[in-house]
């Protein structure tokens, strides 16, 4: 059955009522149990809901329904409070399939490189699998579909990809309509990845607000690191209803650890060497969900 969180809600609940009140809810990807303690801590500080996202990638590293077990423990821990398990970028039916098994609240079925109609038919069979969840279980396993190409890595860039779009609305009507999608990641001039430069381009804002009220449901916004704060507030404001970020995290917590060991190159106790990454990961996390959640 759908677990009612600290909030008084459930997952899809949490999201709709953060669209209501023109916020967004901070999605953050983890690679390690370091990430996962410092954006938890960040929310549970804030008394916000957060959203743990792991890529294919990440989830093979990190284990699956290890994962799975990890997110349940914190939440556990901090008396339900509202941590969510998204199987961010998902790149077959089988991979969101496995992660809706083990346990995730939610996943995105990315078929943004593919040919439309192949982009349709795999979201919509995403979205057959968590109904028929729903409808034997009682768990409600939120699909997220995505249209328009930003680059795949999460990485330092010198330049945008090649192959950059932006999604119209009329792409995005036909495509919801096709697919049954609970949520939609538009490109609307985001990339993923941050530019050597440390700043992105800027979001296009009045897309993202066309979209929204052409669609009537919440957006996600993909790549958000390196975008400013004035966009952030910006793209809430107006219908994204969740932000992803991901390099930042990376660049927090490698630099935390590189600086340590700078300064402690005979250290070799794994605990004391990540624990600042740890608190790296929670400052940035910070920053970003009172932003988000109009704290400043």
């Amino acid at each position: 059955m759908n677990t009612v969180f600290s909030n008084g809600l459930t997952y899809r609940e949490t999201i709709n009522k953060a669209r209501e009140q023109k916020i967004s809810i901070g999605h953050f990807n983890i690679s390690n149990l370091e990430a996962l303690r410092g954006i938890v801590q960040a929310a549970v500080k804030l008394n916000v809901p957060v959203i743990i996202g792991v890529s294919e990638g990440e989830r093979d590293f990190v284990g699956v329904k290890q994962t799975v077990a990890l997110v349940k423990a914190y939440r556990e821990q901090y008396n339900n409070h509202p941590i969510f398990l998204n199987a961010d970028h998902t790149y077959s039916y089988e991979r969101v399939k496995e992660a809706i098994d083990a346990g995730f609240d939610s996943a995105i079925i990315d078929g943004a490189k593919l040919p439309m109609d192949e982009n349709i038919l795999i979201a919509k069979k995403a979205v057959e699998y968590a109904k028929k969840i729903r409808e034997t279980t009682g768990r409600d396993v939120i699909i997220e579909g995505e249209i328009g190409y930003i680059g795949t890595s999460s990485k330092i860039l010198d330049e945008i990809p090649d192959g950059v779009t932006v999604t119209s609305v009329e792409e995005a009507k036909s495509f919801v309509a096709a697919t049954g999608i609970d949520m939609l990641a538009p490109a609307v001039g985001n990339v993923h990845g941050i530019l050597r430069s440390g700043v992105n381009p800027a979001l296009r804002i009045d897309l993202i607000k066309q979209i929204s009220e052409a669609m009537n449901m919440p957006l996600v916004l993909h790549g958000a690191s390196g975008i400013s704060s004035a966009d952030l507030e910006n793209a809430s404001e107006n219908g994204m209803t969740i932000v992803h970020y991901n390099t930042d995290l990376r660049i927090a917590f490698r630099d935390a650890v590189k600086n340590f060991l700078d300064k402690h190159p005979d250290e070799v106790a794994p605990y004391k060497i990540l624990a600042p990454g740890v608190d790296a990961v929670q400052k940035v996390v910070e920053e970003k969900l009172k932003i988000m959640n109009r704290m400043n």
